[in-house]
């Protein structure tokens, strides 16, 4: 069976391209740009996650659009009062303000939660040729290209501070076992005494079976001993009922005598 790979923060690698939007449909380069900060480009790709990279995209000024878009569409904003709606063509857009253009049309291809205002932030556009991410040494795409996959990072190394025996699990029984029995050759008289461990243990099992009829007996000998006191109390009862009988028929006899003094 497979399991369903998780990316960690530690698997994470960010690397930095640049894009040259000269020439480029403003649409098409923004659904490539998007692809590199959402990291849809890498097997690691998890949508949950920003796996992405950073993206510098020149030449933001000489971006096209196809058919009649640059007259007939429109970028709309809205200011949070009513009637605060306002409108511009992307002829004019493009002409005053391209930086706004390509960020507008990559942020509507990016997640609409906490996940896509984070990948946003790696996007980098610049109006001009130049940009002032030299020091990052970002490489160079076309639009369309692939960057090439160098597999997850190496393993970090252990802190010096720290000694081997924290850093590692504990060795296995086996091991131990096995590491003394490499230092030293077995002979045939040991292998009889190891054998006899378990016939040791034997005889200790049946030994301790007999043991464990003793409380079976005593348990006899309290039940045996219980039922003699429950039938001593049952006797015991027996004289207590006669007693009150006897009182009635002593009350009867004055009963009989004062008819006869009547008769007198």
């Amino acid at each position: 069976m497979m399991k369903t790979y998780s990316p960690k923060p530690e698997h994470i690698e960010r690397s930095w391209y640049v894009l040259d939007a000269s020439g480029q449909v403003l649409g098409r380069l923004a659904s490539e740009v998007a692809t590199l900060l959402r990291g849809k480009h890498k097997p690691i790709f998890a949508p949950h996650m920003d796996t992405g990279d950073h993206v510098v995209v020149i030449n933001a000024d000489k971006v096209e659009l196809s058919g009649n878009k640059a007259q007939d569409k429109f970028a709309y904003r809205h200011s949070g009062y009513p009637g605060g709606i306002t409108g511009i063509r992307y002829a004019d857009l493009l002409a005053t303000r391209p930086v706004a253009a390509v960020e507008k049309a990559v942020r509507g291809m990016l997640p609409k939660n906490r996940l896509g205002r984070q990948q946003i932030k790696k996007l980098h556009v610049v109006a001009g040729a130049e940009h002032p991410h030299a020091a990052q040494m970002p490489v160079e795409l076309a639009v369309g290209q692939r960057p090439d996959w160098s597999g997850l990072p190496a393993g970090k190394p252990a802190p010096a501070g720290r000694s081997r025996t924290e850093t590692t699990s504990p060795p296995s029984r086996e091991r131990e076992d096995a590491a003394p029995a490499e230092g030293r050759s077995t002979t045939a008289k040991e292998r009889p005494a190891r054998s006899a461990g378990p016939k040791s243990s034997a005889k200790k099992r049946a030994a301790a079976k007999p043991a464990a009829k003793e409380p079976a007996a005593t348990s006899g000998a309290k039940r045996s001993t219980a039922s003699k006191t429950s039938a001593k109390k049952t006797s015991a009862k027996k004289p207590t009922a006669k007693k009150p009988a006897a009182k009635k028929t002593t009350a009867k006899k004055p009963a009989a005598k004062k008819p006869a003094k009547t008769e007198e």
